[in-house]
């Protein structure tokens, strides 16, 4: 064990597939910080990843749930509840699809229908996992709930589509439930801005390759991999971090101050010199 900054914490992770993702890195770090937690991911998905040798590896059980439907997520509570015998002290959301993405439809183009799908399944889902928790009082006083965004929710990137709109919400999600939340329950909600990062999710995601060259020019630290944000949201679910709450957190590199670095325009230059 690293340390026991998370000694007796216990919590539910949303979202490892495979040891891509930020959610399974997250996963291996509450372990080895102490914790003790639920895996739980749709069952279509438990069934194509590896979450179940996560799940031996760090001493957890496996609950399936679809992060749209409250019925999914009151049985995940309650199961969770009744397997720790309480309540619990954090979560993390690591939930986004965009069929829009995948069925390459432009952003001037969308289905609207995968529209609505995108929002409930990147969004609004985190809505209803709060809402959920805060009526069975499912989590400790200053317990913390992470969930995942990328910097798409502030800014316009080429590709990125409808997830950006998912991510806006997502965001503000976390604001207005963070204030009732924190003012009734001393439960703190923040999410996470990550850089890109090469999971399966991500893959999904137009000229991703080129956009974490792009990034990792433009970041003074370069892109923050999956394992360094797993580091971070630990910390979230410390009691380091008592006092942050509704928080959009980015987690970058600093790409997200950035308006142009020497490397990102040294390599820019090189376009003239080829047009010469």
């Amino acid at each position: 064990m690293a340390n026991n900054l998370l000694e007796g914490k216990k919590g539910i992770i949303f979202g490892a597939l495979n040891e891509m993702s930020i959610a399974w890195k997250t996963a291996e770090k509450a372990h080895d910080f102490g914790a003790k937690f639920v895996l739980t991911n749709t069952p279509v998905s438990i069934r194509m990843g590896n979450i179940e040798d996560l799940a031996k590896k760090t001493g957890s059980i496996v609950i399936p749930a679809d992060a749209t439907s409250e019925d999914n997520l009151i049985n995940l509570l309650e199961k969770t509840m009744e397997h720790f015998g309480g309540k619990i002290d954090f979560i993390l959301h690591s939930v986004a699809m965009s069929p829009n993405v995948r069925k390459k439809r432009t952003y001037d183009d969308l289905n609207y229908e995968y529209l609505k799908k995108t929002l409930d399944v990147s969004a609004i889902s985190f809505h209803k996992l709060l809402q959920t928790a805060y009526k069975l009082d499912a989590i400790n006083e200053w317990g913390s709930v992470v969930a995942l965004s990328y910097v798409a929710a502030q800014r316009t990137l080429y590709g990125y589509n409808d997830m950006a709109d998912a991510k806006a919400l997502l965001e503000s999600i976390a604001r207005s439930f963070g204030y009732i939340y924190g003012r009734e329950k001393k439960v703190r909600i923040n999410t996470i801005s990550q850089s890109p990062t090469l999971t399966t999710a991500g893959s999904g995601v137009k000229g991703l390759d080129r956009l974490l060259d792009f990034s990792e020019r433009m970041s003074p630290l370069g892109n923050a991999t999956a394992e360094e944000c797993a580091n971070y949201a630990v910390t979230l679910f410390s009691d380091l971090t008592k006092k942050v709450t509704m928080q959009n957190l980015f987690h970058d590199g600093g790409f997200s101050n950035m308006g142009m670095s020497l490397r990102a325009m040294s390599q820019y230059e090189k376009s003239f010199d080829t047009e010469k």
